[in-house]
């Protein structure tokens, strides 16, 4: 058998070439491991990636197709799987990732509550358009998404299944099969230092409002590997592809309560090899100590990211961040006393977001000074609370209201379909966002102009530049014809990759 797994494209971003999609790629390592032979298609960054599912289309000799999706991916796997049933009618289409998951906990949500809303529908749209939806962990769900009598719905998102990772099986899994890429052509650098990304544990137990998967186990539960693993899959980069720096790309690191150890084990790591290693990640603001500041400056950390969110007190206590300003400006005071540079992470369009709120953001940057930042426009994505707990609209349809129990403070979201629409995910930080949420005191189009205030004002006192957006790749449509193969960029196989896996 063979599987063709397809990486989608993701058009909303500066930059689609930094971070390799690493779940699809872990579930193409289990594949190869069970003997299965895999097809890893590649558009991230392709400018007319259409072409390429067609001309791929018409030379595989795959029956299953399997993609992976975030929400925002969402109009382009929409066109890819139009373009597979069309190429290939006899074929299996089987989709996983973020959104098949998120959607599925919100549907899951209002079934709990008997009621059938827009997340049982939205999950009615994906069923009609593949065969199989993966919902929560595809590393085992994937096999019996393969087999003659697979169902329509998998729920490995059900700790009670046997699809659900352990702690143990997430440590025993093979590495992401990052030889299926084109790893070269991935560019991130941390401090000047090529850098590869990886994932050491999954789950956030947090339940900020804005943020998907509160009610996903798969998405809110810690699941952890061991030190000794995070640390053989480092080791294992630097020896396959000679790169120095790395990502950790967990929810939040010092969430572990063995964070420490690792650091240190880290350390070790370096001292063993006579090298010197550069890496960044996720912390939780009020659970940073001066202890872990230090160990994680041992190891090789020069950055941390924070997602602060808001200077307001009023928008910390209606998004449930569990951190207040004080706690959130601390943790930078922590970093730079060992050494630690700061990404702050913030977003606006909050229930009870006005521009006095806004301003105490701006306000909070400039007194914090962070060495990096960014200001982001929410989205009430399927799996949030902002969305499953909306209700519509008494007079406007169309329009969702989700209220923060606590204050009574609202946020209003315009309906979105997002089978068609990425335009809510980000954009240029240089003037290339639009609101599809607003407030009592905020229009869509005022969250707008507040953003970029913020964006360019606090930039311009602080001298942090914009970074510049990097163009997509045009794949030449002859490459694929009469009897020639696609680029390496693109398309790598089991049977012919030549590039080393990581031991």
């Amino acid at each position: 058998m063979t599987v063709c797994l397809i990486i989608p494209p993701s058009i909303f971003l500066l930059d689609e070439r930094v971070f390799m999609t690493l779940g699809i790629l872990k579930v193409a390592a289990v594949l190869e491991q069970g003997g299965i032979e895999v097809q890893m298609l590649d558009l991230s960054g392709i400018e007319n990636y259409e072409d390429v599912v067609r001309d791929h289309a018409a030379a595989t000799d795959a029956r299953v197709f399997g993609l992976t999706a975030t929400t925002p991916q969402m109009p382009a796997v929409a066109n890819i799987q139009r373009l597979l049933r069309a190429a290939r009618p006899d074929a299996r289409l089987v989709l996983g990732g973020p959104h098949v998951t998120l959607v599925h906990t919100a549907a899951r949500l209002e079934r709990a509550e008997g009621r059938r809303g827009r997340a049982a529908k939205a999950l009615g749209d994906l069923s009609a358009l593949f065969d199989v939806l993966v919902a929560g962990d595809g590393e085992e769900a994937v096999f019996l998404a393969l087999a003659d009598d697979a169902p329509a719905l998998i729920d490995a998102d059900d700790p009670k299944s046997g699809l659900f990772l352990t702690n143990a099986r997430l440590t025993e899994l093979p590495l992401p099969a990052r030889h299926l890429v084109d790893v070269d052509s991935y560019r991130y650098a941390i401090d000047g230092v090529r850098a590869l990304s990886l994932i050491a544990q999954l789950g956030c137990p947090f339940a900020c409002g804005f943020c998907g998967g509160r009610e996903s186990p798969s998405l809110r539960r810690i699941r952890m590997r061991t030190t000794e693993s995070v640390v053989e899959e480092i080791v294992a980069l630097h020896r396959t592809y000679g790169v120095t720096g790395f990502m950790l790309y967990d929810d939040e690191l010092n969430v572990n309560p063995k964070m420490i150890e690792l650091m240190n084990a880290i350390q070790r790591a370096q001292r063993e090899r006579e090298t010197e290693f550069r890496l960044r990640g996720f912390i939780k603001a009020q659970l940073f100590t001066d202890a872990q500041a230090e160990a994680m400056y041992r190891a090789g950390f020069r950055w941390i990211l924070t997602g602060f969110e808001s200077g307001s007190p009023r928008i910390l206590e209606n998004i449930n961040k569990k951190a207040t300003r004080e706690e959130n400006t601390r943790c930078v005071e922590i970093a730079r006393r060992h050494g630690l540079k700061v990404k702050a992470l913030m977003s606006i369009g909050h229930p009870g977001e006005s521009e006095a709120t806004i301003l105490d953001t701006h306000r909070w940057l400039v007194e914090a000074k962070p060495d990096d930042f960014d200001v982001s426009i929410i989205t009430t994505y399927p799996g949030t609370p902002y969305y499953d707990e909306a209700e519509p609209h008494p007079t406007t349809p169309g329009v969702w209201t989700y209220t923060y129990a606590k204050t009574g403070d609202r946020l209003y979201a315009l309906e979105v379909d997002y089978m068609r629409v990425a335009d809510y995910y980000k954009g240029d930080p240089d003037g290339g966002y639009q609101s599809f949420v607003y407030t009592e005191a905020l229009s869509p189009d005022d969250l707008v102009r507040l953003r970029d205030f913020v964006e360019r004002d606090v930039r311009k006192r602080l001298g942090i530049p914009f970074n510049p957006a990097a163009p997509a790749v045009r794949y030449e449509h002859s490459m694929g014809q009469f009897g020639g193969a696609l680029p390496r960029t693109i398309l790598r196989t089991t049977r012919e990759t030549s590039q080393p896996r990581p031991a």
